[in-house]
């Protein structure tokens, strides 16, 4: 703790009068007699994401609620001897964060294989795996992520050979760190029977040698090939990488998420962790987009999910994917990629038949999530949503929730979800205004441009990075921007997204002065995006996103503010508390 700290004060905000009287009906008990609130936080910077009361000293917390929020005195006097007091010691607390597009399971796993993320070369992950092979038995399967060739001296792509020379007999897949791209050995190839004669499947592309011999490298939908031979994954397995998910959540300060592309064996471990209370974070749910798993969403009555007050859990749309990565060169562009002529990248699913399931996602009242990496994959993805905004006018179906203001959807609570585009990550300049005329969200991971920024110019040009993570100019065209991470793919620690959003530097702070520094936000508008915007995009605005009197009580006590501190300092930003509903599920040093 600083020394200082204890002594720093905000000016107090009073509480609004016009609360009190519920206030106070809040903390009676039987016949009017006052219980008091369960725990207080106090001694406090609150930080609340709340516009109408942007700073406090103190909260107070009922029933997993909010009940109070203010100055010191006004909070302090609802104490009673039952009462958990919490002196904050001058620290600062903030809303729980919400991570607007994440890979929950992903992350579990992600902790249970080999960690590459940082590898500096093919060799380096080829030690990696060298080193796993004395853990496992012969034929046992060997998997890991986070390669990225982009990092490497030599940035092409690697072979099988490398990895054949370290574990001829252990089947080895290796994903690269968007997901996007697969690393084989020869012995996963010819346990998944590909050969030169095994064509490209659509929306995917097997690298190929001069002798059109597989490489052992898969691109986008070639994945599936490999990744269809390797067994399934057990349910205490399964149990374990939620586990680990959980933890790891808890521990940078994530209340919520918005899980893409879940599919049905996770939704039911959800389902039942969710049930017995085990969720110590809030899943929105988007289930991975195809007609089997449409028809099992009824039958079994998961679209119910989440209905019941205060769940951890809810299922609110499909994810739907248009085109690949932008790194290995997939992501779909009207016209080449600068630094691979020839080459436009892949639509990992064809324009009618986004078109079609975007359209029945809307009329059947769920909310499309669309991945769109290149200006041509998000023009698919725009002219998708535009089809389905005729269907649903055709059909006279409720207005989405769509305009300005804090609260747009607070007229209308029934409206469903506006659709979304996931990454918006190279959009042609003419596009953006789209996203405000259809109420699209942008879906945007600030820590993508941090971390494609060495390259990214390369792939698309002067003219074209224009459009490329384009935070501001999103936001200046009235698009509503949501922030995530895209965890596993980068770190699901949210301040070090925050401190990309504010800064657009890496962690060593380079470039001086950001990279395209007119796209940066502000500090309120990056705490907001992974607050209160991100809990407005999912029709959890009145639960969640702010700390508000009658929201639930998620928040986080931190080693610093974030609001003041040198913008350097943000990244490093550590969770000593993380509250849920009112319950510490996170506490350092515990």
């Amino acid at each position: 703790m600083r020394t200082n700290e204890r002594a720093v004060f905000l000016p107090r905000p009073v509480l609004p009068a016009i609360l009190l009287p519920a206030l106070m009906l809040a903390l009676a008990g039987p016949a009017g007699a006052q219980i008091g609130p369960e725990l207080i936080v106090h001694h406090a910077r609150i930080y609340t994401a709340d516009p109408a009361v942007p700073s406090a000293e103190a909260l107070a917390v009922s029933g997993g609620e909010i009940v109070a929020v203010g100055d010191e005195a006004t909070v302090m006097a609802l104490a009673t001897p039952a009462t958990q007091v919490v002196d904050a010691g001058g620290r600062t607390v903030i809303p729980g964060l919400i991570d607007a597009h994440a890979h929950v399971m992903g992350l579990g796993r992600a902790h249970r294989i080999l960690d590459l993320v940082g590898t500096q070369s093919a060799g380096e992950v080829v030690e990696t795996v060298r080193s796993a092979t004395a853990e496992r038995s012969a034929d046992e399967w060997i998997t890991g992520r986070g390669w990225d060739q982009n990092d490497w001296e030599e940035k092409r792509f690697p072979s099988h050979a490398a990895l054949d020379a370290v574990a001829p007999g252990n089947p080895v897949y290796l994903t690269r760190v968007d997901g996007h791209a697969g690393w084989a050995n020869a012995r996963a190839m010819e346990l998944a029977g590909i050969s030169a004669d095994t064509p490209d499947p659509p929306g995917g592309r097997i690298e190929r040698d001069d002798r059109g011999q597989p490489t052992g490298v898969f691109i986008d939908n070639a994945q599936a090939l490999v990744a269809s031979a390797i067994p399934l994954a057990s349910g205490p397995e399964l149990e374990a990488r939620l586990a680990a998910a959980m933890a790891a959540m808890a521990a940078v300060g994530l209340t919520g998420a918005h899980d893409m592309g879940v599919n049905q064996t996770e939704l039911e471990l959800y389902r039942e962790w969710s049930r017995a209370g085990r969720l110590t974070a809030r899943l929105v749910v988007y289930l991975g987009y195809d007609r089997e798993t449409l028809d099992w969403l009824y039958a079994t009555g998961a679209t119910s999910v989440g209905t019941e007050p205060h769940s951890h859990l809810r299922v609110v749309g499909f994810k739907f994917y248009a085109d690949g990565a932008l790194g290995s060169r997939g992501a779909a562009l009207l016209a080449p990629y600068s630094d691979d002529p020839g080459n436009t990248g892949l639509l990992v699913t064809d324009a009618d038949s986004l078109a079609a399931g975007v359209v029945r996602a809307i009329q059947d009242g769920l909310q499309p999530a669309i991945h769109a990496i290149g200006d041509r994959g998000n023009r698919v993805a725009l002219d998708a949503i535009e089809a389905g905004e005729r269907a649903r006018l055709a059909t006279a179906m409720p207005t989405p929730c769509a305009g300005s203001g804090e609260d747009p959807c607070a007229a209308d609570p029934d409206a469903p979800l506006r659709p979304r585009i996931e990454h918006a990550q190279v959009v042609a300049l003419e596009d953006i205004p789209r996203f405000a005329e259809l109420g699209v969200v942008a879906s945007m991971q600030p820590t993508h441009a941090t971390s494609d920024m060495y390259w990214a110019e390369d792939r698309v040009g002067p003219e074209r990075i224009r459009g490329a993570y384009a935070w501001r100019r999103m936001r200046d065209a009235g698009v509503t921007v949501a922030c995530g991470s895209d965890f596993p793919v980068e770190s699901p620690n949210p301040f070090i997204g925050l401190y990309a959003a504010v800064t657009r530097q890496d962690l060593k702070g380079w470039p001086e002065g950001g990279w395209r520094p007119e796209e940066r936000m502000s500090r309120e508008e990056a705490l907001a995006c992974f607050t209160r915007d991100a809990a407005r995009v999912v029709g959890m605005e009145d639960e969640v996103g702010s700390l508000t009197v009658g929201k639930r009580a998620d928040f986080l006590i931190l080693d610093r503010d974030p609001m003041t501190v040198p913008a350097d300092q943000i990244w490093g930003t550590k969770v000593l508390r993380t509250v849920v509903d009112g319950r510490t599920v996170f506490e350092a040093g515990q």
